[in-house]
């Protein structure tokens, strides 16, 4: 997607070398605005009942018939392990809490896609689909799994789950220093 004008003070961008790159930036020699590019942040769960995976059908494209873990975007003042709780309710009705950071995917393309899937914790509910994104939800073992429509994607982070030898990134909950507003994920 090409921007056109800033989006600070409205006027022309042009394109030139900052940073050693070719970025759009602000004609006004008044505005500092460079435009370093176009992003998005998707996270993804993964529940885990009863030696269990929590799966969504997708009832819309992109994936639509394919089983997946529940996940979405981040919104642009949304914490990532706020989004991911909000995410996993929304698609299945179900309340999980975040454990880990256990996979990221990084994709380099038009809007450049970085998505950050957790490990969850069950708290409780039943499987329901929205009804609009997700035309079916439960808890499947890997057996299930095997005769289901998942998707590539999905059966990779399913592995990267329960194969994992560490509990990953989790969120750090008494940082040495106060840091409101950011979201903070450290090893033990």
């Amino acid at each position: 997607m090409e921007v056109y004008f800033c989006m600070t003070c409205g006027s022309p961008l042009e394109t030139r070398l900052v940073d050693g790159t070719e970025r759009r930036a602000c004609s006004s020699p008044d505005c500092k605005f460079v435009h370093w590019g176009n992003y998005s942040i998707g996270v993804g769960a993964l529940v885990i009942k009863d030696e269990k995976i929590l799966l969504v059908r997708r009832a819309q494209d992109p994936g639509k018939g394919f089983w997946t873990n529940p996940g979405g975007y981040v919104e642009q003042t949304e914490l990532i392990h706020e989004t991911i709780r909000r995410e996993v309710m929304e698609e299945a009705g179900v309340e999980a809490a975040v454990r880990s950071v256990i996979a990221v995917r990084d994709q380099p393309r038009q809007i450049h896609n970085v998505y950050i899937a957790f490990a969850m914790d069950y708290v409780g509910g039943d499987p329901v689909p929205d009804g609009f994104e997700v035309d079916r939800a439960g808890f499947f073992s890997l057996r299930e799994m095997e005769e289901m429509n998942v998707a590539g994607f999905t059966r990779w982070l399913v592995h990267a789950a329960l194969q994992r030898k560490q509990d990953g990134l989790t969120i750090d909950k008494e940082p040495i220093v106060s840091l409101d507003g950011y979201g903070l994920y450290r090893t033990e």
